[in-house]
């Protein structure tokens, strides 16, 4: 069997040496974090995306660290060789160094190997205090679900020249802090590639072009399990709501229609 994935061997992956690319992708439960593994990824990402795609909210704010210590021993027990990252939910991190460094040891109690936080330079001091405590953690810059009201919502991020150079110095603060990688969402590739050339840990992106270490995506956008209209860079590779709904379907078909059980599947009395 290989050997589960580590911190150190995240953090060694560029592409620029010649490495492959990165390949994280989100799961909230054991079923999930199987699929995951027998997929073969290299890092699952326990996101507080569940608030969307898992618990029907509009948004990621609806979530607490009970809830996100939930879903990562839900994935920590299936025992996955990928290397498991727990997010840190709004809220979390922005009181206090105290709170956060609390917060990110229920997550890694509960089974995360890391955690992941969100914002850049304001966010340095809970990010030292965090790696200091033997916690590693990925950053994630762009567009900063979390901070969706302060951004006007959902939308690509530096796209002009300023916003752009403030980019890449929140990127290299993190590195200095001890961020182990970068997540870069929803930035122009020209951005992203540039961020990426000047770090030496890996970038992963999700709508950041080709150019970055790794990419990300949601597990519900890649099986086709998300209602409304994907995002630009999402790619569907199975339409899995269709097909189960049709396999229900035909199993209340059968229920009404008598079909259901048959001989085969009822136990009966001996003799």
């Amino acid at each position: 069997m290989p050997d589960s994935v580590t911190v150190p061997s995240v953090r060694a992956r560029k592409r620029s040496r010649g490495d492959a690319p990165i390949v994280v992708l989100t799961a909230y439960d054991a079923p999930g974090a199987r699929i995951a593994d027998a997929a073969g990824v290299d890092v699952i990402l326990v996101g507080d995306s569940l608030a969307n795609v898992v618990l029907g909210h509009p948004d990621t704010l609806q979530v607490d660290v009970a809830a996100m210590a939930h879903h990562v021993g839900a994935v920590a027990r299936a025992r996955p060789r990928p290397l498991v990252v727990g997010d840190l939910p709004w809220m979390s991190y922005h009181v206090s160094v105290e709170d956060t460094v609390r917060n990110a040891a229920v997550l890694v109690r509960a089974g995360a190997q890391a955690v992941k936080l969100e914002g850049g330079r304001p966010r340095v001091p809970m990010v030292e205090a965090v790696v200091a405590a033997e916690i590693p953690v990925m950053g994630h810059l762009g567009l900063t679900p979390q901070s969706v009201h302060a951004m006007g919502g959902y939308k690509v991020q530096a796209k002009e020249a300023p916003a752009a150079e403030a980019l890449l110095l929140d990127a290299k603060a993190l590195e200095a802090a001890g961020c182990f990688a970068l997540v870069l969402e929803g930035v122009p590739d020209v951005v992203a590639a540039r961020v990426t050339d000047a770090l030496g840990i890996p970038t992963i992106g999700i709508g950041a072009g080709a150019g970055c270490d790794g990419q990300v995506l949601v597990f519900h956008d890649v099986l086709g399990l998300s209602e409304g209209r994907a995002p630009k860079f999402v790619r569907r590779y199975a339409e899995l709501a269709s097909a189960a709904t049709e396999a229900v379907s035909r199993w209340a078909a059968d229920v009404r229609s008598g079909a259901f059980p048959a001989e085969d599947e009822t136990y009966h009395l001996p003799g």
